[in-house]
């Protein structure tokens, strides 16, 4: 099993024209590097933004690692999901053997997703809210 330093995280939106729905990955990635659990966090999307997948990924096998986790930050595991980035996965552990490129799932329904979706309702009734 390698080293904890040597797995990268590799978070992976759709990507947008708007400048600020993207910084909202960027924010996400730099909340992970702060927990320090990994040495190697880097942020790409699948579309209208960069980096791109592929940039990062290359950036994230510059920097050492010897396994990806490729961590899609969508809600359901749609084409994209399924299609779009297991084909670069699979396109990835190929390029770049013997690095080790893994999916994890999408958000999905995790419990603490559920939980946040609460407190957006609650700040949605409260007087100051939507």
């Amino acid at each position: 099993m390698p080293h904890a330093d040597s797995i990268a995280v590799l978070l992976i939106a759709h990507g947008s024209r708007r400048a600020e729905a993207n910084a909202d990955l960027v924010r996400v990635a730099e909340a992970i590097r702060a927990r320090n659990e990994y040495s190697i966090v880097e942020f790409a999307y699948l579309e209208l933004a960069e980096p791109t997948i592929p940039q990062a990924a290359r950036r994230c096998v510059a920097r050492g690692a010897t396994r990806v986790l490729l961590l899609p930050y969508f809600l359901s595991a749609g084409s994209h999901v399924t299609n779009d980035l297991e084909r670069f996965r699979t396109e990835f552990a190929e390029a770049h053997a013997p690095v080790e490129f893994r999916l994890c799932p999408p958000l999905g329904l995790h419990p603490v997703l559920i939980d946040a979706l609460l407190d957006r309702l609650g700040e949605g009734e409260s007087p100051t809210g939507g």
